[in-house]
Protein backbone atom coordinates (compact mmCIF):
# COMPACT_ATOMS: atom_id res chain seq x y z
CA UNK A 1 0.00 0.00 0.00
CA UNK A 2 1.34 3.30 -1.18
CA UNK A 3 2.10 5.12 2.31
CA UNK A 4 0.57 8.80 2.11
CA UNK A 5 1.34 10.17 5.36
CA UNK A 6 3.34 13.03 6.34
CA UNK A 7 7.25 12.95 6.44
CA UNK A 8 7.44 10.59 9.20
CA UNK A 9 10.22 7.78 9.60
CA UNK A 10 9.21 3.95 10.12
CA UNK A 11 9.72 3.14 14.40
CA UNK A 12 11.10 -0.83 12.52
CA UNK A 13 13.84 0.16 10.61
CA UNK A 14 16.55 1.99 11.74
CA UNK A 15 18.66 2.09 8.24
CA UNK A 16 15.52 2.63 5.73
CA UNK A 17 12.53 4.61 6.10
CA UNK A 18 9.14 3.62 4.67
CA UNK A 19 7.81 4.81 1.40
CA UNK A 20 5.46 8.25 2.06
CA UNK A 21 4.06 10.12 -0.11
CA UNK A 22 4.57 12.86 2.08
CA UNK A 23 8.53 12.44 3.13
CA UNK A 24 10.98 10.02 3.41
CA UNK A 25 14.82 9.22 3.69
CA UNK A 26 16.91 11.40 2.05
CA UNK A 27 20.18 9.91 3.47
CA UNK A 28 21.46 7.76 6.77
CA UNK A 29 24.82 8.11 8.45
CA UNK A 30 26.23 5.95 11.08
CA UNK A 31 28.51 8.47 13.54
CA UNK A 32 30.86 6.11 15.47
CA UNK A 33 32.81 8.74 17.37
CA UNK A 34 36.77 7.71 18.58
CA UNK A 35 37.25 6.49 22.02
CA UNK A 36 38.36 9.82 23.20
CA UNK A 37 35.51 11.62 21.64
CA UNK A 38 33.14 8.73 23.31
CA UNK A 39 34.68 9.92 26.65
CA UNK A 40 33.46 13.59 26.40
CA UNK A 41 30.45 12.78 24.21
CA UNK A 42 28.89 9.70 25.38
CA UNK A 43 25.95 9.54 22.52
CA UNK A 44 27.02 7.41 20.67
CA UNK A 45 27.04 5.83 17.87
CA UNK A 46 24.06 7.65 15.98
CA UNK A 47 21.60 7.12 13.33
CA UNK A 48 20.55 10.21 11.74
CA UNK A 49 18.37 10.09 8.80
CA UNK A 50 17.53 12.86 6.72
CA UNK A 51 14.02 13.44 4.99
CA UNK A 52 11.48 15.44 3.74
CA UNK A 53 10.80 16.56 -0.27
CA UNK A 54 9.98 19.45 -2.75
CA UNK A 55 6.83 20.50 -3.34
CA UNK A 56 5.39 22.76 -5.87
CA UNK A 57 1.45 23.13 -5.05
CA UNK A 58 -1.52 24.72 -7.48
CA UNK A 59 -4.96 25.38 -5.93
CA UNK A 60 -7.81 26.72 -7.63
CA UNK A 61 -10.81 27.48 -5.20
CA UNK A 62 -14.45 28.49 -6.80
CA UNK A 63 -14.87 31.13 -3.77
CA UNK A 64 -12.01 33.36 -2.51
CA UNK A 65 -10.74 32.04 1.29
CA UNK A 66 -7.18 34.22 0.96
CA UNK A 67 -5.17 31.00 1.56
CA UNK A 68 -2.81 29.33 0.52
CA UNK A 69 -2.04 25.20 0.63
CA UNK A 70 -4.12 25.10 3.83
CA UNK A 71 -7.84 26.38 3.15
CA UNK A 72 -9.15 28.16 5.84
CA UNK A 73 -10.57 26.37 8.89
CA UNK A 74 -13.99 24.73 7.14
CA UNK A 75 -16.40 26.55 9.45
CA UNK A 76 -15.20 30.14 7.95
CA UNK A 77 -16.51 29.96 4.17
CA UNK A 78 -17.38 32.95 2.98
CA UNK A 79 -20.96 33.70 2.57
CA UNK A 80 -22.77 35.90 -0.48
CA UNK A 81 -22.87 39.07 1.57
CA UNK A 82 -18.91 39.07 0.90
CA UNK A 83 -17.16 39.88 -1.93
CA UNK A 84 -15.45 37.03 -2.19
CA UNK A 85 -18.05 34.70 -2.84
CA UNK A 86 -18.37 35.75 -5.99
CA UNK A 87 -14.55 35.75 -7.23
CA UNK A 88 -12.84 32.82 -7.54
CA UNK A 89 -8.99 32.00 -6.70
CA UNK A 90 -5.75 30.28 -7.91
CA UNK A 91 -2.33 29.92 -6.14
CA UNK A 92 0.82 28.38 -6.84
CA UNK A 93 3.11 27.63 -3.27
CA UNK A 94 5.93 25.90 -2.69
CA UNK A 95 5.60 26.29 1.62
CA UNK A 96 4.71 22.89 2.07
CA UNK A 97 7.80 21.87 1.23
CA UNK A 98 9.38 20.07 4.03
CA UNK A 99 12.55 19.38 6.00
CA UNK A 100 12.80 16.46 8.23
CA UNK A 101 15.26 14.63 10.47
CA UNK A 102 15.40 11.55 12.89
CA UNK A 103 18.47 11.01 15.00
CA UNK A 104 18.48 7.12 16.88
CA UNK A 105 20.87 6.66 19.51
CA UNK A 106 22.62 3.48 21.16
CA UNK A 107 20.53 0.67 22.90
CA UNK A 108 22.11 1.41 26.30
CA UNK A 109 20.29 0.95 29.73
CA UNK A 110 17.62 -1.09 28.35
CA UNK A 111 16.47 1.90 26.49
CA UNK A 112 16.18 3.01 22.77
CA UNK A 113 16.32 6.98 22.28
CA UNK A 114 15.21 8.94 19.43
CA UNK A 115 15.14 12.31 18.70
CA UNK A 116 12.65 13.93 15.72
CA UNK A 117 11.92 17.01 14.21
CA UNK A 118 9.97 17.90 11.31
CA UNK A 119 8.96 21.43 9.73
CA UNK A 120 7.73 23.21 6.28
CA UNK A 121 7.18 26.97 5.40
CA UNK A 122 3.87 27.80 6.21
CA UNK A 123 4.82 30.27 8.71
CA UNK A 124 3.14 33.76 8.17
CA UNK A 125 5.14 36.43 10.27
CA UNK A 126 3.97 39.88 9.96
CA UNK A 127 6.73 40.69 6.91
CA UNK A 128 5.67 37.45 5.32
CA UNK A 129 4.57 38.15 1.58
CA UNK A 130 3.83 36.65 -2.14
CA UNK A 131 4.99 39.48 -4.14
CA UNK A 132 8.35 40.18 -5.38
CA UNK A 133 10.14 38.07 -2.87
CA UNK A 134 8.37 34.90 -1.02
CA UNK A 135 9.49 35.44 2.41
CA UNK A 136 7.48 32.83 4.26
CA UNK A 137 9.28 31.29 7.93
CA UNK A 138 9.91 27.80 8.81
CA UNK A 139 7.02 26.09 10.82
CA UNK A 140 7.96 23.67 13.96
CA UNK A 141 5.26 21.33 12.73
CA UNK A 142 6.72 18.72 15.36
CA UNK A 143 9.99 18.86 17.66
CA UNK A 144 10.53 15.69 20.25
CA UNK A 145 11.92 12.98 22.01
CA UNK A 146 11.31 10.16 23.23
CA UNK A 147 12.67 6.78 24.76
CA UNK A 148 11.40 2.87 24.28
CA UNK A 149 12.53 0.54 27.29
CA UNK A 150 13.08 -3.42 26.72
CA UNK A 151 9.66 -3.81 28.28
CA UNK A 152 7.46 -1.74 26.03
CA UNK A 153 6.95 1.19 27.66
CA UNK A 154 7.29 4.50 25.88
CA UNK A 155 8.10 8.08 26.68
CA UNK A 156 7.80 11.24 24.48
CA UNK A 157 8.24 14.60 25.37
CA UNK A 158 7.90 17.39 23.07
CA UNK A 159 5.93 18.39 20.11
CA UNK A 160 4.09 15.84 18.34
CA UNK A 161 0.52 14.59 17.11
CA UNK A 162 -2.46 14.64 19.68
CA UNK A 163 -2.98 11.43 21.09
CA UNK A 164 -6.88 12.05 20.03
CA UNK A 165 -5.07 11.25 16.16
CA UNK A 166 -6.26 8.40 14.74
CA UNK A 167 -3.38 5.56 14.92
CA UNK A 168 -2.89 2.62 12.32
CA UNK A 169 -1.41 0.72 14.98
CA UNK A 170 -0.34 1.18 18.55
CA UNK A 171 0.17 4.67 20.14
CA UNK A 172 3.54 5.58 19.04
CA UNK A 173 3.70 8.92 17.15
CA UNK A 174 5.23 8.61 13.93
CA UNK A 175 2.53 5.88 13.05
CA UNK A 176 -0.85 8.55 12.86
CA UNK A 177 -3.07 7.91 10.21
CA UNK A 178 -3.41 11.19 8.70
CA UNK A 179 -5.45 11.86 5.84
CA UNK A 180 -3.48 12.01 2.29
CA UNK A 181 -4.76 15.46 1.55
CA UNK A 182 -3.15 17.97 -0.15
CA UNK A 183 -5.06 20.51 2.00
CA UNK A 184 -2.88 20.76 4.71
CA UNK A 185 -5.92 21.77 6.83
CA UNK A 186 -6.72 17.89 5.85
CA UNK A 187 -10.30 17.23 6.04
CA UNK A 188 -13.46 17.91 7.94
CA UNK A 189 -14.43 15.44 10.35
CA UNK A 190 -10.46 14.44 11.08
CA UNK A 191 -10.02 15.23 14.89
CA UNK A 192 -5.95 16.17 15.27
CA UNK A 193 -3.90 19.10 17.06
CA UNK A 194 -0.26 19.47 16.83
CA UNK A 195 1.16 20.21 20.44
CA UNK A 196 3.66 20.53 23.11
CA UNK A 197 2.46 17.32 25.20
CA UNK A 198 4.03 14.25 27.47
CA UNK A 199 3.10 11.17 26.64
CA UNK A 200 3.34 8.03 28.26
CA UNK A 201 2.65 4.40 26.49
CA UNK A 202 2.93 0.90 27.85
CA UNK A 203 2.26 -2.01 25.47
CA UNK A 204 1.41 -5.25 26.74
CA UNK A 205 1.95 -8.49 24.04
CA UNK A 206 2.45 -5.81 21.18
CA UNK A 207 -1.51 -6.15 20.69
CA UNK A 208 -3.00 -4.34 23.85
CA UNK A 209 -1.22 -0.44 24.36
CA UNK A 210 -2.64 2.08 27.05
CA UNK A 211 -1.72 5.78 26.79
CA UNK A 212 -1.85 9.10 28.69
CA UNK A 213 -1.02 12.58 27.49
CA UNK A 214 -1.20 15.94 29.01
CA UNK A 215 -1.14 18.53 26.40
CA UNK A 216 -1.00 21.99 25.37
CA UNK A 217 -4.55 23.35 25.98
CA UNK A 218 -6.49 26.04 24.26
CA UNK A 219 -9.86 27.10 23.74
CA UNK A 220 -11.74 27.72 20.18
CA UNK A 221 -14.06 30.57 21.39
CA UNK A 222 -16.94 32.47 19.62
CA UNK A 223 -16.64 36.56 21.28
CA UNK A 224 -17.56 37.88 17.66
CA UNK A 225 -20.78 36.44 17.43
CA UNK A 226 -22.01 35.80 20.89
CA UNK A 227 -23.52 39.60 21.28
CA UNK A 228 -24.05 42.21 18.45
CA UNK A 229 -21.25 44.93 19.29
CA UNK A 230 -23.52 47.71 20.16
CA UNK A 231 -24.54 45.72 23.25
CA UNK A 232 -21.66 44.07 24.37
CA UNK A 233 -20.40 45.80 26.90
CA UNK A 234 -23.95 46.02 28.35
CA UNK A 235 -24.94 42.41 28.21
CA UNK A 236 -21.28 41.02 29.49
CA UNK A 237 -19.83 42.46 32.64
CA UNK A 238 -17.55 45.16 31.97
CA UNK A 239 -14.26 43.46 33.37
CA UNK A 240 -14.95 40.10 32.16
CA UNK A 241 -11.42 38.17 31.44
CA UNK A 242 -10.93 35.05 29.53
CA UNK A 243 -8.49 35.61 26.42
CA UNK A 244 -6.23 38.46 24.94
CA UNK A 245 -3.48 39.01 22.19
CA UNK A 246 -0.37 37.80 22.83
CA UNK A 247 2.45 39.34 24.72
CA UNK A 248 5.00 40.01 22.33
CA UNK A 249 7.51 40.48 25.24
CA UNK A 250 6.90 37.34 26.27
CA UNK A 251 7.51 35.44 22.78
CA UNK A 252 3.70 35.06 22.28
CA UNK A 253 2.12 36.34 19.14
CA UNK A 254 0.53 39.85 19.42
CA UNK A 255 -1.71 39.78 16.46
CA UNK A 256 -3.98 36.22 17.60
CA UNK A 257 -5.66 35.45 21.17
CA UNK A 258 -4.87 33.31 24.05
CA UNK A 259 -7.06 31.87 26.38
CA UNK A 260 -7.04 31.61 29.99
CA UNK A 261 -5.72 28.07 30.85
CA UNK A 262 -5.92 26.34 33.99
CA UNK A 263 -4.75 22.61 33.13
CA UNK A 264 -3.53 20.64 30.69
CA UNK A 265 -5.83 18.90 27.94
CA UNK A 266 -5.73 14.86 29.36
CA UNK A 267 -6.24 11.97 26.75
CA UNK A 268 -6.23 8.55 27.79
CA UNK A 269 -6.71 6.19 25.50
CA UNK A 270 -6.21 2.03 24.44
CA UNK A 271 -5.52 0.86 21.03
CA UNK A 272 -6.36 -2.96 20.14
CA UNK A 273 -3.73 -4.28 17.10
CA UNK A 274 -5.20 -8.27 17.76
CA UNK A 275 -4.09 -9.21 13.93
CA UNK A 276 -6.22 -7.39 11.92
CA UNK A 277 -6.92 -4.33 12.16
CA UNK A 278 -6.50 -1.51 14.47
CA UNK A 279 -9.33 -0.19 17.26
CA UNK A 280 -9.25 2.54 19.76
CA UNK A 281 -11.09 4.11 22.36
CA UNK A 282 -10.44 7.16 24.21
CA UNK A 283 -11.52 10.05 26.56
CA UNK A 284 -10.60 13.51 26.51
CA UNK A 285 -10.84 15.73 29.40
CA UNK A 286 -10.65 19.94 29.14
CA UNK A 287 -11.15 22.74 31.33
CA UNK A 288 -11.73 26.17 30.50
CA UNK A 289 -11.46 29.74 32.57
CA UNK A 290 -12.59 33.19 32.85
CA UNK A 291 -12.66 35.85 35.23
CA UNK A 292 -14.74 39.06 36.17
CA UNK A 293 -12.76 41.31 38.60
CA UNK A 294 -11.72 38.82 41.07
CA UNK A 295 -13.92 36.14 40.61
CA UNK A 296 -12.62 33.18 38.58
CA UNK A 297 -14.81 31.09 36.63
CA UNK A 298 -13.53 27.12 35.46
CA UNK A 299 -15.71 24.96 33.65
CA UNK A 300 -15.13 21.36 32.55
CA UNK A 301 -15.74 19.94 28.97
CA UNK A 302 -14.22 16.84 27.30
CA UNK A 303 -15.40 13.40 25.08
CA UNK A 304 -15.24 10.43 24.17
CA UNK A 305 -13.59 9.05 20.70
CA UNK A 306 -13.38 6.02 18.74
CA UNK A 307 -11.91 5.06 15.50
CA UNK A 308 -10.51 2.13 13.14
CA UNK A 309 -8.00 1.54 10.93
CA UNK A 310 -8.82 -1.72 8.58
CA UNK A 311 -6.67 -3.67 5.60
CA UNK A 312 -10.14 -5.21 4.15
CA UNK A 313 -7.89 -6.36 0.90
CA UNK A 314 -4.21 -6.03 2.76
CA UNK A 315 -2.06 -3.92 0.87
CA UNK A 316 -4.96 -2.73 -1.74
CA UNK A 317 -8.26 -1.62 0.09
CA UNK A 318 -8.30 -0.27 3.31
CA UNK A 319 -11.50 1.91 5.46
CA UNK A 320 -10.98 3.83 8.07
CA UNK A 321 -13.70 5.13 10.95
CA UNK A 322 -12.67 7.76 13.67
CA UNK A 323 -15.04 10.15 15.42
CA UNK A 324 -15.47 12.53 18.64
CA UNK A 325 -18.27 13.42 20.64
CA UNK A 326 -18.55 15.68 23.64
CA UNK A 327 -18.47 19.14 25.41
CA UNK A 328 -15.62 21.93 24.49
CA UNK A 329 -13.97 19.87 21.64
CA UNK A 330 -14.38 22.29 19.03
CA UNK A 331 -10.49 23.00 18.83
CA UNK A 332 -10.21 18.88 17.99
CA UNK A 333 -12.09 19.41 15.00
CA UNK A 334 -10.61 20.45 10.75
CA UNK A 335 -13.84 22.99 11.25
CA UNK A 336 -12.34 24.89 14.46
CA UNK A 337 -15.77 25.07 15.67
CA UNK A 338 -15.88 26.65 19.13
CA UNK A 339 -15.19 24.92 22.43
CA UNK A 340 -17.32 27.85 24.72
CA UNK A 341 -19.76 30.53 24.63
CA UNK A 342 -20.08 33.14 27.31
CA UNK A 343 -22.86 33.00 29.87
CA UNK A 344 -24.32 35.98 30.80
CA UNK A 345 -22.40 35.73 34.32
CA UNK A 346 -18.78 35.60 32.17
CA UNK A 347 -18.81 31.78 33.08
CA UNK A 348 -17.78 29.93 30.03
CA UNK A 349 -20.29 27.01 29.06
CA UNK A 350 -18.60 24.74 26.64
CA UNK A 351 -20.41 23.57 23.47
CA UNK A 352 -21.75 20.17 22.95
CA UNK A 353 -20.06 18.92 19.27
CA UNK A 354 -19.33 15.68 17.18
CA UNK A 355 -16.80 15.12 15.06
CA UNK A 356 -17.16 11.92 12.54
CA UNK A 357 -14.42 10.71 9.40
CA UNK A 358 -14.97 7.83 6.85
CA UNK A 359 -11.76 7.08 4.63
CA UNK A 360 -11.06 4.70 1.64
CA UNK A 361 -7.81 3.99 0.14
CA UNK A 362 -7.84 2.01 -3.12
CA UNK A 363 -4.41 1.08 -4.48
CA UNK A 364 -5.02 -0.72 -7.88
CA UNK A 365 -1.37 -1.51 -7.43
CA UNK A 366 1.60 -0.69 -5.68
CA UNK A 367 2.29 2.88 -6.79
CA UNK A 368 -1.01 4.44 -7.27
CA UNK A 369 -3.83 4.88 -4.73
CA UNK A 370 -7.02 6.80 -4.40
CA UNK A 371 -8.28 7.80 -1.67
CA UNK A 372 -11.57 9.26 -0.72
CA UNK A 373 -13.25 10.82 2.76
CA UNK A 374 -16.77 11.94 3.94
CA UNK A 375 -16.27 13.96 7.21
CA UNK A 376 -18.47 16.35 9.42
CA UNK A 377 -18.36 18.52 12.16
CA UNK A 378 -21.13 19.36 14.09
CA UNK A 379 -21.97 21.73 16.85
CA UNK A 380 -25.51 21.73 19.08
CA UNK A 381 -26.78 26.04 19.93
CA UNK A 382 -26.26 27.13 23.44
CA UNK A 383 -28.11 30.11 23.78
CA UNK A 384 -29.35 32.43 26.71
CA UNK A 385 -31.86 35.27 27.66
CA UNK A 386 -31.07 38.01 29.73
CA UNK A 387 -32.54 41.19 30.73
CA UNK A 388 -29.82 44.15 29.83
CA UNK A 389 -29.93 47.29 31.81
CA UNK A 390 -27.70 50.35 31.00
CA UNK A 391 -28.32 53.89 32.25
CA UNK A 392 -31.50 53.25 34.44
CA UNK A 393 -33.28 51.54 31.06
CA UNK A 394 -33.99 47.49 30.50
CA UNK A 395 -33.78 46.19 27.14
CA UNK A 396 -35.01 42.37 26.83
CA UNK A 397 -35.05 39.84 27.11
CA UNK A 398 -32.65 39.18 24.92
CA UNK A 399 -31.41 36.21 23.78
CA UNK A 400 -27.21 35.44 22.84
CA UNK A 401 -24.50 33.29 23.18
CA UNK A 402 -23.92 30.20 20.02
CA UNK A 403 -26.58 29.42 17.48
CA UNK A 404 -29.40 31.78 19.08
CA UNK A 405 -32.75 31.93 16.83
CA UNK A 406 -33.00 35.69 17.31
CA UNK A 407 -29.64 36.46 15.31
CA UNK A 408 -30.01 38.01 12.04
CA UNK A 409 -29.09 36.25 9.05
CA UNK A 410 -31.50 37.91 6.81
CA UNK A 411 -28.07 39.37 4.90
CA UNK A 412 -26.27 36.44 4.47
CA UNK A 413 -27.81 36.26 0.70
CA UNK A 414 -27.11 39.97 -0.11
CA UNK A 415 -23.90 41.53 -0.71
CA UNK A 416 -22.87 44.02 1.87
CA UNK A 417 -25.90 42.25 4.14
CA UNK A 418 -25.87 41.61 8.16
CA UNK A 419 -25.13 37.64 8.28
CA UNK A 420 -24.41 36.27 11.92
CA UNK A 421 -24.57 32.56 10.82
CA UNK A 422 -23.20 30.75 13.24
CA UNK A 423 -22.21 27.74 12.30
CA UNK A 424 -24.57 24.44 12.99
CA UNK A 425 -22.58 21.84 10.72
CA UNK A 426 -19.66 21.75 7.98
CA UNK A 427 -19.41 19.23 5.67
CA UNK A 428 -16.82 17.79 3.38
CA UNK A 429 -16.12 14.98 0.30
CA UNK A 430 -12.64 14.77 -0.99
CA UNK A 431 -11.49 12.45 -3.49
CA UNK A 432 -8.15 12.36 -4.94
CA UNK A 433 -5.22 10.09 -5.95
CA UNK A 434 -1.37 9.80 -5.69
CA UNK A 435 0.82 8.68 -8.35
CA UNK A 436 4.14 7.86 -8.06
CA UNK A 437 5.43 7.30 -11.59
CA UNK A 438 9.34 7.48 -11.29
CA UNK A 439 11.17 5.34 -8.71
CA UNK A 440 15.12 5.26 -9.49
CA UNK A 441 18.61 6.94 -9.31
CA UNK A 442 17.26 10.30 -9.38
CA UNK A 443 14.68 9.36 -6.29
CA UNK A 444 10.63 9.37 -6.38
CA UNK A 445 8.63 11.42 -8.50
CA UNK A 446 5.20 11.66 -7.51
CA UNK A 447 2.07 13.57 -8.77
CA UNK A 448 -1.17 14.04 -6.86
CA UNK A 449 -4.59 15.64 -7.91
CA UNK A 450 -7.85 16.05 -5.48
CA UNK A 451 -10.77 17.74 -5.27
CA UNK A 452 -13.08 18.96 -2.37
CA UNK A 453 -16.34 20.09 -1.59
CA UNK A 454 -17.12 21.92 1.33
CA UNK A 455 -20.51 23.10 2.84
CA UNK A 456 -21.56 25.22 6.28
CA UNK A 457 -24.78 25.47 7.41
CA UNK A 458 -25.73 27.83 9.86
CA UNK A 459 -28.19 28.02 12.73
CA UNK A 460 -31.69 28.92 12.33
CA UNK A 461 -32.01 32.67 13.00
CA UNK A 462 -33.85 35.82 11.79
CA UNK A 463 -34.11 35.08 7.51
CA UNK A 464 -33.28 31.27 8.22
CA UNK A 465 -30.64 29.27 8.02
CA UNK A 466 -28.13 29.80 5.43
CA UNK A 467 -25.70 27.59 4.12
CA UNK A 468 -22.17 28.51 2.01
CA UNK A 469 -20.18 25.73 0.36
CA UNK A 470 -16.59 26.16 -2.02
CA UNK A 471 -15.41 23.80 -4.91
CA UNK A 472 -11.53 23.19 -4.32
CA UNK A 473 -8.81 21.23 -6.94
CA UNK A 474 -5.58 20.78 -6.15
CA UNK A 475 -2.64 19.59 -7.76
CA UNK A 476 0.88 18.27 -5.72
CA UNK A 477 4.20 17.64 -7.85
CA UNK A 478 7.15 16.09 -5.58
CA UNK A 479 10.20 14.86 -5.39
CA UNK A 480 11.78 12.71 -2.54
CA UNK A 481 15.70 13.02 -3.24
CA UNK A 482 15.95 9.42 -2.28
CA UNK A 483 14.98 5.74 -3.84
CA UNK A 484 14.17 2.42 -2.72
Amino acid sequence: MLDTSPPRFSRAARLAPRIAIAGAMALALELTPSPAALAQDPAGPLTITFGGYAELAVISRNRTEFADVGSVPFSQLPYQNVENYNISEFRASARQSRVAMLVQGPHVFGLTPEYYMEMDFLGTAPTANSRESNSYNPRMRVFYADFTTDSDFYLLAGQSWSLATLYKKGLHARDEDVPATIDAQYTAGFNWTRNPQLRVVQTFGKALSLGVSLESPQAVTNASNDVPSVLASKAYPSNLLYQAAGNAGGLLNNATNYTIDVAPDVILKAALDPGYGHYELYGLARWFRSAVGTSTYTSAGGGVGAGMYLPIVPNVLTFQMSGLIGKGIGRYSSSQLPDVTVEPTGALSPISAYDVLLGLYFNPVPSFQIYGYLGRDKASSNHYSATITSAGTVSGPFDYGYGSPAYNNSGCYTLGGTCVANIAKSDEATLGFWWKYYTGTLGNLQFGLQLAYNQDTAFGGIGGAPSTSVFEGMASFRYYPYRK
